[in-house]
């Protein structure tokens, strides 16, 4: 490793971050890491902490500077405003660590449980919980679609509101959506008060 020059400046490139997201969605699907990630909140350690040693570890992989390759992660949004698809799958690595850190809280079978009493109550109930993931990740899908078509300021208002709602909530999925009405009030906020926009 000493030899090693790691990247430390500049941006990843879409590839790099590709490969990110796709290494960090098979290491979580795997028996072992779940596990690991369970174990660690029995523990009484942050799941996060374990989702976020699994990233570093991906960046390490891939000769980047962890705490740089963290930092990326957090222009994603900006960088690659333009780029649709990059930001669909940026935005499923997003759920999937939050969905292994629920998973990892809650036990396997309370977690589906709580995923098939969620699709319950929004009339699409399954029987099976990968369908209500992809349920998830369309109405997440759809808030960002819609979060689109704000200015970039108001876009990282809005994320910060939303990782603020996911850290109250303790990661729990049903924060990982901003309705409408409050994107508009948080957008709506940051509006300075001698300027009220027109309804």
């Amino acid at each position: 490793m000493a030899g090693l020059q790691f990247q430390s400046s500049g941006m990843l490139s879409r590839e790099q971050l590709v490969y990110l997201f796709d290494r960090f969605s098979e290491l979580t699907a795997q028996p072992d890491v779940k596990r690991r990630i369970s174990d660690a909140v029995d523990d009484k350690q942050e799941a996060v902490a374990v989702t976020t040693a699994l990233q570093e570890g991906i960046f390490l992989e891939m000769e980047v500077d962890p705490s740089f390759g963290i930092s990326c992660l957090g222009k994603v949004n900006t960088i690659y405003e333009n780029d649709r698809d990059l930001m669909i799958q940026f935005y499923k690595f997003v759920a999937s660590e939050e969905m292994a850190c629920d998973e990892a809280e809650l036990g396997t079978e309370e977690y589906a449980k709580k995923l098939h009493n969620q699709q319950m109550l929004q009339g699409k109930a399954s029987p099976f919980w990968k369908t209500s993931f992809a349920f998830i990740l369309s109405v997440q899908l759809e808030m960002l679609k819609y979060m689109r078509k704000f200015h970039l300021d108001d876009q990282s208002t809005i994320l910060d509101k939303l990782r603020q709602n996911l850290e109250n909530a303790n990661f729990d999925e049903e924060a990982s959506v901003l309705p409408t009405d409050q994107i508009q009030e948080t957008v709506r906020r940051r509006v300075s008060p001698l300027f009220m926009p027109a309804n």
